[in-house]
């Protein structure tokens, strides 16, 4: 049981290496330096969006594409750790890489921003697909809800830190540019990132496996191809991935493009960093309590509440012109963001074949990226027709309602008995 619980801490552990990525580089302070380079270098503000937008829709497809096929590889004994260390380190590395970027070189910027995006969501895929090694299934929701949990609160750390030195040097308390500023603060988070994938690294193993086979690529386009014939096996899976590609395509959008809608309105950046700062915060706790809620009425509705608290989002987007509503927004946005999250990763965790996870999670993930693709897409080119931002983070509502309804379709009580039932290939 020690061995267990050290395995269970060190996976939500590396959570808070991983946050400090997705709230610095994905959400708050890269896509405020982007925009400041980008018109510097002449790009006007509805194109900044846009290009930004579809830096993001790149860099998920192209791990959407690769997902099924790695994560099939990796099922084999001893695979999983070594893809999750090789993604790592690129998304660390590359993430160094920001600081050497000249200042009004936004294509170089956005192109080695690509690298980052590829790097955290490749770990990603090992790092969710590892929960069925470090725990029994019925503790899947806590575990899982424990990690977004502290992800947030880990990574206010380096968020406070980061927004510290901006603001000193914005004040001229501190004798650097913001731009060198922002550059720090891609370092302070690549050492942490680093730092909480240690523990990950020494105490997590593979616990569920496929034996190797003589030419393991082969034998992994073979088995993903038997996976695709006995698709009929797996159909509340399916059913499932066709809700979560939806719903979770909302969710993405509106964490990366966040900052660079509040500031496409002319909203000040500082009040920004603080009320996603007050993000990390507040999803903390919501995220715990969506999952001691789901032990009482089970994740599917709470995965429902999730959904229709972010479709509300989108409404209010709309009419969003102030500081304050934006603060509205964000403090909604943190009641759902960590628990729909979460959850969605327990839940389908619950379906899949253990010996397979690498596998199943890696159609989780190109359901995921892919949905990712067109949501952001999506966002940029509503707003260059329209010219207004509001109008693309509205569109994201029939995404939300399309999730919603599908999920409808997951039947609840077969979940369990299908796990049980199905045969190992």
């Amino acid at each position: 049981m020690g061995k267990t619980k050290r395995a269970e801490r060190s996976w939500v552990l590396y959570d808070m290496g991983t946050s400090a990525y997705s709230v610095v580089i994905s959400t708050a302070i890269f896509p405020i330096y982007f925009r400041s380079v980008a018109t510097n270098a002449g790009v006007n503000s509805a194109d900044a969006t846009a290009f930004f937008s579809y830096a993001v829709s790149i860099a998920t497809f192209i791990l959407a594409m690769l997902g099924p096929i790695l994560g099939t590889i990796a099922d084999y004994r001893g695979m999983k750790k070594k893809f999750f260390t090789f993604f790592t380190g690129i998304g660390i590395i590359s993430t160094v890489g920001l600081l050497f970027v000249p200042d009004d070189n936004w294509l170089l910027l956005v192109s080695l921003y690509v690298l980052t995006s590829v790097g955290a969501s490749g770990a990603g895929l090992f790092y969710n697909a590892f929960l069925v090694d470090v725990t029994k299934e019925s503790r899947f929701n806590e575990v899982s809800s424990k990690g977004y949990a502290i992800g947030y609160i880990g990574s206010v750390i380096p968020f406070i830190v980061c927004i510290a030195i901006i603001m000193l040097a914005s004040n001229g308390t501190i004798p650097i540019s913001t731009g060198t500023a922002s550059k720090i603060s891609f370092l302070i988070t690549a050492i942490w990132w680093l730092a909480f994938t240690i523990p990950m690294l020494k105490n997590v193993k593979q616990m569920h496996f496929v034996e190797r086979e003589p030419k393991i690529i082969t034998s992994s386009f073979r088995r993903l191809y038997g996976t695709f014939k006995e698709i009929k096996q797996y159909r509340t899976i399916v059913i499932f991935l066709i809700a979560y590609f939806f719903y979770i395509d909302g969710v993405g959008t509106i964490i990366s493009l966040a900052t660079t809608y509040g500031t496409s309105l002319g909203l000040d950046a500082t009040g920004l960093l603080i009320a996603l700062l007050a993000v990390q915060v507040v999803a903390a706790p919501f995220a715990i309590l969506f999952g001691k809620l789901s032990n009482k009425f089970g994740a599917k509705k709470m995965i429902y509440v999730g959904i229709i608290i972010y479709t509300i989002v989108c409404i209010y987007g709309l009419f969003l012109d102030s500081l304050l509503d934006f603060w509205i927004l964000a403090m909604m946005v943190a009641t759902a963001q960590g628990g729909i999250q979460a959850l969605s990763r327990s839940y389908y965790a619950q379906m899949v074949p253990k010996e397979k996870s690498n596998e199943f999670f890696g159609f989780f993930n190109i359901f995921g990226k892919f949905a990712a693709v067109l949501g952001p897409f999506l966002v940029g080119i509503t707003t260059q027709i329209t010219g207004h931002s509001s109008f693309g983070i509205l569109s994201l509502v029939v995404l939300f309602i399309l999730g919603f309804i599908v999920l409808m379709f997951v039947p609840d009580q077969e979940v369990k008995e299908q796990s049980e039932n199905i045969t190992i290939s």
